[in-house]
């Protein structure tokens, strides 16, 4: 005698609805390949700009640094041609024997742009700083003023 198992009819009914369709798995697929794409995005971006806030942050540095050493010169120091270098390199990490990124400058001085009968004892001291940073070329700038006797003693 065989013996023969037989289903009741809804149990083979959910059997067959238990898996999913190919239409549902490539749904799912595509859904979780549009989240990770996402993420790995965000963490590019992510890094992208935390490297230029660092970029950004050591130009302020080395701006700061350069219109700082003005305040060591002398009126006359400052006014001789070649004294003060026109150009300027400085590495991204000056600790570093290789720094990657290079930041190139320019430092000049001019007559400030005002008129009065002090106009020959002010000066204009303006610092530039290039960089790439990858393909992007970057710039910052920075313009003072500097007198003879110090702004205390002029009316402005």
């Amino acid at each position: 005698m065989k013996m023969q198992l037989t289903y009741p009819p809804h149990t083979a009914r959910r059997r067959a609805q238990a898996g999913f369709s190919l239409a549902e798995v490539a749904v799912g697929m595509g859904l979780l390949a549009t989240l990770m794409g996402a993420l790995f995005s965000s963490f590019t971006s992510g890094f992208f700009t935390i490297q230029m806030a660092r970029e950004n942050l050591r130009a302020t540095q080395i701006l700061l640094e350069k219109v700082e050493t003005i305040r060591l010169y002398s009126w006359s120091q400052m006014n001789t041609p070649g004294f003060i270098p026109a150009t300027f390199t400085a590495a991204y990490d000056p600790n570093s024997t290789n720094s990657g990124l290079i930041y190139r400058g320019t430092m000049t001085i001019t007559n400030a742009p005002i008129t009065g009968s002090y106009a020959n004892d002010v000066k204009q001291f303006t610092v530039r700083i290039d960089w790439n940073s990858g393909s992007l070329p970057r710039t910052r700038e920075f313009t003072t003023f500097v007198a003879r006797n110090g702004l205390q003693n002029y009316i402005y």
